[in-house]
């Protein structure tokens, strides 16, 4: 018999439900696909599901999430730059590199899921 927690929709759970979830590493571990960002072309499987259906880029969306927590901890104005250029160089540097990889290794597959979903959030 299947568990109730994944079973069926918890009404109490709310918005929070995705967060009750496995965190996105085991999505990409599950697959047996790397989660390496420095060798992008160890990808070996496209992964869609989990958190993934709702950000292309759940480790890179969590860790703006802590550098804007962080900024609202400081309680400083000059702060708010730390989130912005992590994102900024982020994408520049990381994700449009790793899509053009993706683009290249999974063609369409990766295109629809790219129109499905957008890259950050």
């Amino acid at each position: 018999m299947p568990s109730p927690l994944y079973s069926r929709r918890d009404p109490t759970a709310g918005d929070a439900e995705p967060l009750l979830r496995p965190p996105p590493i085991l999505a990409q571990l599950r697959p047996r696909t790397t989660i390496s960002p420095v060798d992008i072309e160890a990808a070996s499987t496209l992964v869609t599901g989990g958190v993934f259906r709702y950000t292309r880029n759940p480790m890179y969306v969590a860790l703006t999430a802590l550098l804007l927590a962080w900024t609202a901890w400081l309680a400083a104005p000059w702060a708010a730059f730390c989130p912005v250029a992590f994102a900024l160089f982020i994408t520049r540097f990381q994700i449009i590199p790793e899509e053009r990889v993706l683009r290249a290794k999974f063609g369409r597959a990766y295109e629809d899921y790219a129109q499905r979903v957008r890259r950050w959030i």
